[in-house]
């Protein structure tokens, strides 16, 4: 006998035969109606036991949280809400589940309660919908990548590099803090370090990305990233995942074509491949909406957002334009913004790029040639000289969610800039072999994926779209 998933049964059309399954109790009702899931899907198989063909401390060991196995016929369901159910002929407990101690009770809980058990929390519908989705998303930028000619690599964890230059990076050391070497200035002598000198975790693969690239034409990383920002926001997380391509040749209108094409893609596989749980989070979603004052609610659903993406092309406006929009609207003028948009060079916040996308124009945004002192010193400088080839895209409800540039190609300019916020040359040497060595123009973006988990989840909280959060006083599991 097969072993069948529920998402295979619940699916099948031939009625009458004898299945072999095993999942985790979700209720156990009046002695004789067990939901049981495994996983697979969002919805849950009913078993029906006959409770005089069983012993009876055989049936008081199905408890919530238990895994069992079953074996029996599939048959037309009697009762409502599924097509098919299970009449039980076998029944074994594969691991028993304490009911007096187990967490997740059929119940409601906070998502705070189910972050404190992390490791149990996808036996709920809500997580185990999000970690589907994850899952989705994930092999859906696999795809569009391995479609598109790009070669997949993985930079280096262990950095000797700050690519973003904001220092904000975790320390990686095998000295003995309890004693540690110092030189002739009584500074902590690195020499003597696992690497011979100062390591830390890396912020992006971008800079190493860029050297295959340059050999390789079409690269993507998408691996784990750590940032040292001790923030204990909604947004943010200290150990994250980041999707980077770099292409070679390729300049800031062809990045934004890339960009466009790439998110509109991963977003419509989920509606196609996901609808069950996408429909779930959305009716999960709406409820939430409901609780909230009328001036706070979303203008959109879940779904409606993502065919937002999916079905509208997104509208390309310059910083320079987009500051001119919002100095002159009435959130603005009224003082309805947190924060007042009053000159050109401002590091525009979430409250201005959602007024763009929702209220402005409407469709998705792609801001770019924005003001090079709120950029990274790698992104290439206009010929105005103040202005960079960066661009960002906006989505509804989130505001940014992409960020990438065309690359500065050119040695002396790139050595400027490194200058002007003191990166040694000598500790990116490699980076400017590129500029040295067939230089060429080359563009990319970084997408933090986790956000892009939030977005497609409708979840709040960067902690519930990720298996484990690393967040500041919290490293746990």
């Amino acid at each position: 006998m097969t072993l069948r998933t529920v998402s295979e049964l619940l699916s099948q059309e031939v009625t009458n035969v004898e299945i072999e399954i095993k999942g985790w109790v979700r209720t156990f009702r009046a002695n004789r109606f067990i939901a049981l899931n495994d996983g697979s899907t969002l919805n849950n198989i009913q078993c029906v036991v006959e409770f005089e063909n069983f012993d009876e401390s055989l049936l008081k060991r199905v408890t919530t949280g238990a895994a069992i196995q079953v074996k029996g016929e599939l048959v037309e369901s009697q009762g409502k809400g599924q097509s098919v159910e299970i009449q039980v002929k076998e029944l074994e407990i594969l691991g028993d589940c304490d009911p007096e101690t187990y967490p997740i009770q059929p119940k409601k809980h906070s998502f705070e309660f189910l972050r404190e058990n992390a490791h149990l929390r996808t036996r709920t519908n809500t997580f185990s919908a999000v970690m589907r989705l994850r899952s989705s998303l994930s092999f859906a930028i696999h795809k569009y990548f391995n479609e598109n000619g790009f070669y997949y690599m993985h930079t280096p964890i262990i950095t000797g590099s700050d690519a973003e230059g904001a220092g904000e990076m975790f320390r990686v050391t095998s000295l003995d803090p309890q004693n540690l070497p110092k030189d002739e200035n009584g500074a902590t002598d690195y020499s003597k370090d696992f690497f011979g000198k100062e390591t830390n975790l890396t912020v992006s693969g971008q800079l190493e990305a860029e050297t295959y690239a340059m050999s390789l034409g079409k690269v993507y990383t998408f691996g784990p990233t750590f940032r040292a920002e001790n923030s204990n926001t909604s947004r943010h997380l200290a150990e994250f995942w980041m999707i980077e391509p770099e292409v070679a040749f390729m300049d800031l209108p062809g990045n934004m074509d890339l960009a466009e094409d790439f998110m509109r893609y991963v977003i419509k596989y989920i509606l196609e491949n996901n609808r069950e749980d996408l429909d779930f989070l959305n009716d999960r979603l709406l409820n939430e909406e409901k609780t909230k004052p009328q001036a706070e609610r979303s203008e959109m659903s879940l779904i409606e957002k993502l065919k937002f993406v999916s079905e509208n092309n997104f509208k390309r406006v310059s910083y320079t334009e987009a500051i001119d929009i919002l100095r002159n609207c009435k959130p603005n003028k009224k003082k309805k913004f947190k924060y007042i948009i009053n000159e050109w060079g401002a590091d525009l916040q979430s409250e201005h790029e959602r007024y763009l996308v929702e209220k402005h124009f409407k469709c998705p945004v792609i801001l770019f040639d924005y003001p090079a002192n709120i950029k990274a010193f790698y992104m290439r400088l206009n010929d105005d000289g103040k202005t960079v080839r960066a661009m960002d895209i906006l989505f509804p409800g989130i505001g940014e969610i992409v960020g990438g540039a065309q690359r500065e190609e050119r040695l002396d300019v790139l050595k400027e800039k490194m200058a002007a916020i003191n990166i040694p040359e000598e500790d990116l040497w490699w980076y400017l072999d590129l500029r040295k060595f067939g230089t060429a123009v080359h563009s990319g973006f970084g997408l933090g994926f986790e956000r892009l988990v939030m977005f497609a989840t409708g979840m709040s909280n960067i902690r519930d779209v990720i298996p484990f959060p690393r967040t500041p006083q919290n490293a746990e599991f």
